[in-house]
């Protein structure tokens, strides 16, 4: 028996989902949630095989929600995402359903899941979707578990980013927080945010730096408002030159 949860902000759209199911044999329906909030409690209390999930949704989207899971169930997309998302969703095998979508795309969708699942890895297919496909106003925002509580971090208030083995601590006036991501990927979704990626293992908000100190053998260190100390590597002290006009 595949355990299955919703998540859809739309109530006409998991109706649809539990009406669908409902008609199976093979499927129990564990919940059905409304918000992301709702969806990352159940799937830690119940642990589906299969959640239905969409990925716009107000206060955290799907993506967002996905991130904040330490064990990821299985997956099929419901999104009214255009062409261009849509290619990338193909190009990483990942399952996902059109809105809007009929009984016979649906019971395809599954089928494929149930087929592929145990051969496909969840993580890499979902890590590449997540860098191809662009949430505008998400990349204003970090969003973090901190035990049992999530917190939305805006850009604005991070500090700095700094690499930590698997994971990036982001640094904020309150304290730090650990995101299981890489630098490259906030290199990126931060490109236009006022950040910059000053040495491999930093990334620095600009109008945090108060002032830039030479350090022996032609190496630099920026200092920045709450006193952190950051050294620049060759390449991010003249990328730091050009951008402040030093």
């Amino acid at each position: 028996m595949i355990k299955v949860i919703i998540i859809d902000d739309e109530p006409l759209a998991r109706q649809i989902i539990i009406e669908y199911l409902n008609q199976r044999s093979d499927v129990t329906i564990l919940k059905d949630c409304s918000n992301g909030f709702e969806g990352i409690k159940a799937i830690i209390q119940l642990k589906p095989d299969l959640i239905f999930l969409d990925i716009q949704m107000p206060k955290i989207n799907g993506f967002e929600m996905l991130e904040l899971c330490d064990e990821k169930p299985g997956v099929i997309f419901t999104t009214a995402f255009d062409e261009y998302a849509i290619k990338a969703f193909e190009i990483n095998a990942i399952d996902y359903l059109l809105k809007p979508f009929n009984k016979e795309r649906f019971d395809e969708a599954i089928k494929k899941w149930i087929e592929h699942h145990e051969k496909q890895p969840v993580q890499p297919s979902l890590n590449n979707l997540f860098k191809q496909i662009n949430l505008t106003e998400e990349n204003k925002r970090i969003v973090v578990k901190n035990g049992h509580h999530i917190r939305i971090i805006p850009v604005q208030e991070i500090i700095y980013l700094e690499a930590y083995d698997d994971y990036v601590k982001i640094i904020v006036p309150e304290g730090t927080f650990l995101k299981k991501q890489t630098m490259g990927f906030y290199e990126k979704q931060f490109e236009n945010n006022n950040f910059l990626r000053v040495h491999r293992s930093f990334l620095l908000q600009l109008n945090q730096i108060t002032k830039v100190e030479p350090l022996e053998k032609n190496s630099h260190i920026a200092i920045l408002k709450n006193g952190a100390r950051i050294p620049l590597s060759r390449s991010g002290y003249a990328k730091l030159k050009e951008v402040l006009g030093l």
